[in-house]
């Protein structure tokens, strides 16, 4: 299945209050790095990454030493 279709398929996510305590300085760094403005999209933007990057070394995991010995152009 295309990433496009995958990403198109996903359904609106439930937003939920919730309250914590997070480092003022890992906080204003995050929101530079992710290029957002505000401390809800920096948390919200942040979970999910996390979320695609375990999704992402699962799949790595998977189907490790699938492709063959030099089976792409190195440039």
């Amino acid at each position: 299945m295309p990433m496009v279709a995958k990403a198109a398929a996903r359904r609106v996510p439930t937003l939920t209050r919730k309250s914590f305590f997070v480092d003022e300085r890992a906080l204003r760094r995050a929101k530079k790095a992710l290029g957002v403005e505000t401390d809800a999209e920096v948390i919200r933007l942040s979970v999910e990454r996390v979320a695609e990057m375990e999704e992402f070394w699962r799949f790595m995991d998977k189907t490790r030493k699938t492709l063959p010995r030099h089976s792409f152009d190195r440039r």
